[in-house]
Parts: C-alpha cells; sequence; structure tokens
C-alpha cells in the first residue's frame, strides 16, 4: 500500500509557475518583495488520529496552532498570519463550552506569537481542524531540507520521546503497564504530548548557523531521514548521544524507541558546520531550550535526493544508529505513517 509521502508524490506534485519552493519542506516559499519571502504551511489535526474524543478542548485549540508554527520554526520564519478551517459536530458547534475553550486555546498561543487569525471555513461533518500558517523570512535565510552537508554536526532539541511516553500512558499501553512512573514524569509526558511548545525563537537563532532544519512531528529517524535523502547524504545517529535523561524512569530500549521512532515532539531536528557548535549552545542556554548533538551528517554517493531515492532506500538506508562500540542498530520502527500505521 502507498505511504502517505508515496501518494503526495504520484497525485499532487508538479512543477510550479511563481513559488520559490513548493512541497518536500514543512513550509512552502513565496517570493512576497524585495529580500522577503513568505513561508506558508498547511497541518490538519483529526479526531481519533492526531487527538483522543475526550480531549480537553483548550488544549486541542493550543497544539491545533502549535504544530503549524512548528513548521515555520523549522523554516526559520517569523509568524504572523493563520486562516483556520473546522469541521465540526453539530453537537460540538453547539457545545459553547467546549467551542470557548477552543477558542481561548488557540488564541492564547497566537497572542504569544502575535498571530493574526485572518479567515477561514467551518462546515458539518466529523472532527477535524486545519490551519493555514504564514510566516515571514529574507531571502535566501530559509534552513532548507536539501542544505545539509557532509561533516554537519546533527542535533535535536529539547526533550525528544517524551510525548510519545505521553501517548503510551494515554493509551494505557501494555510496555508500560508495570512500570512504577513518577507522577511529575507522567504530567510532563501528557503535557508535551497534549501542549507542545513550538520552538519558533531557536528557529529564528538557528538561520545564522544551521544548514537544515525539520521539526520532529513523525519521529526523529522518519523525519532525520528526509534531511539525507534530500542533501545526498547519510545522518549517522551515535545512540550514547542520545537525550535520554528525561527519561530515567524507562527500560532502554522503550526510551530509545520513544526518541527514536515517537511521534508528536514537535522539538527541531538540525544540521549545523561543527565550528558553530559553542554558538548553538551559548543561544540555546540563552533561549533555556536544551539542544543535544547526536550524531553527524557523511557524504552518501549512493543516495541521488530525489523521489524515486526516497521511495526505493528509505530511512533504514538514510540514518544510521550507532551504538558505542561503533556497531550499527536497527531499530524496529523508524517513525510513523500515516497509510502504513495503521
Amino acid at each position: 500500500m502507498a505511504g502517505e509521502f508515496d501518494l503526495i508524490r504520484c497525485y499532487f506534485s508538479r512543477p510550479t509557475r511563481h513559488t520559490a519552493l513548493a512541497g518536500g519542506d514543512d513550509c512552502a516559499l513565496v517570493q512576497v518583495g524585495a529580500g522577503q519571502q513568505l513561508a506558508v504551511s498547511t497541518d490538519m489535526l483529526v479526531e481519533g488520529t492526531h487527538f483522543f474524543p475526550d480531549v480537553d478542548p483548550y488544549l486541542l485549540g493550543w497544539k491545533t496552532l502549535a504544530v503549524n508554527l512548528s513548521d515555520l520554526a523549522a523554516m526559520g520564519a517569523t509568524p504572523k498570519w493563520a486562516s483556520l478551517a473546522l469541521s465540526l459536530p453539530t453537537q460540538r458547534a453547539q457545545d459553547e463550552a467546549w467551542m470557548s475553550a477552543l477558542a481561548k486555546g488557540f488564541y492564547a498561543l497566537a497572542d504569544q506569537y502575535q498571530v493574526d487569525l485572518i479567515g477561514g471555513d467551518t462546515t458539518r461533518g466529523p472532527l477535524n481542524l486545519c490551519v493555514t500558517i504564514m510566516g515571514e523570512l529574507p531571502t535566501q535565510t530559509a534552513m532548507r531540507r536539501a542544505a545539509a552537508q557532509a561533516g554537519d554536526e546533527i542535533w535535536v532539541s529539547g526533550t525528544p520521546g517524551l510525548a510519545s511516553l505521553g501517548l503510551l500512558i494515554a493509551q494505557h499501553d501494555a510496555r508500560i503497564a508495570n512500570l512504577a512512573l513518577p507522577e511529575q514524569l507522567q504530567q510532563a509526558a501528557l503535557r508535551a504530548l497534549q501542549q507542545p511548545q513550538p520552538r519558533v525563537e531557536l528557529g529564528l537563532c538557528l538561520r545564522e548557523w544551521a544548514h537544515a532544519c525539520i521539526d520532529v512531528s513523525d519521529g526523529l529517524l522518519a523525519d532525520l531521514a528526509h534531511i539525507a535523502v534530500a542533501s545526498q547524504c547519510s545522518a549517522v545517529v551515535h545512540a550514547a548521544a542520545l537525550p535520554l535523561q528525561h527519561l530515567a524512569e524507562v527500560p532502554i530500549a522503550l526510551a530509545q524507541h520513544c526518541v527514536l521512532s515517537g511521534g508528536d515532539d514537535y522539538e527541531l531536528c538540525f544540521t549545523a558546520p561543527a565550528q558553530h557548535h559553542l554558538h548553538i549552545k551559548a543561544a540555546a542556554q540563552q533561549l533555556r531550550v536544551k539542544v543535544h548533538c547526536i550524531g553527524k551528517m557523511q557524504r552518501d554517493e549512493g543516495l541521488t535526493g530525489d523521489a524515486q531515492a526516497e521511495q526505493n532506500q528509505g530511512s533504514r538506508a538514510s540514518v544510521i544508529v550507532r551504538d558505542a562500540q561503533g556497531r550499527d542498530i536497527t531499530p524496529a520502527q523508524c517513525g510513523y505513517d500515516h497509510f502504513q500505521n495503521t
């Protein structure tokens, strides 16, 4: 069965006429004036796929905008405008308390980043929320997936894997049923899942030093693979360098799975020359955001960077995980695909 990215490539990809960068990155880029580009992205949240039916509507409103702001962060764009399309069951549309909480959550994050809601659409149907987000950045400064270079260090921000643990907790997954997880960790994991913090400020800083960037929504390995293939490189991730401290109470194998293959983190994974290592550390410290150097990009002549290469070789060929003894590790799963993880 075709995966979601295969569907996009086969049916919704063609040359553009007025666009600096079309599909394939976190945002499209449109030239809107001298020295400025408009970054545009659309993301949808669907009940039963992205959130549970009993979700707190305030947190749902927040996350609806957060996942879109994360795309702008990955390009290094300043958020400006958003439109919101809602498909609502009649019961939800007529529930004033629920609708009010949803709007408050959305506007709380919009106010934090001074984003204007400029329009949208509403219709009756199964519950899903779709945002188109727009932001600005100077021409030629976007951090594109195809810009990573051999020798670049690979970084990831924040606490990757925490949201994945939150999902396991929410699902009462058997893998954690017998674990006596501290209440503080459980609450932090659920908060990471339900109320992600888009790394907008970090993305703006990284424009000065990073070559390539992507937000981690489908899993670190899967998303890093997009950078590797687009840049005609391989990514070598060192298992010993993975940030696991925040998952210290979780068995090591499960913690590694959450960090490497879990989605919904909305952290930034980026590559940058080693000469900027200290600059990145200092900037992140000033922003009070943790960053972790987890590996290095290397040249891979076998990757062509085109769609066929990604389809044929996939994540396992473009991202290598190595243990402390230099042995390659093969994760059971690289990430989430909407049409293959069913």
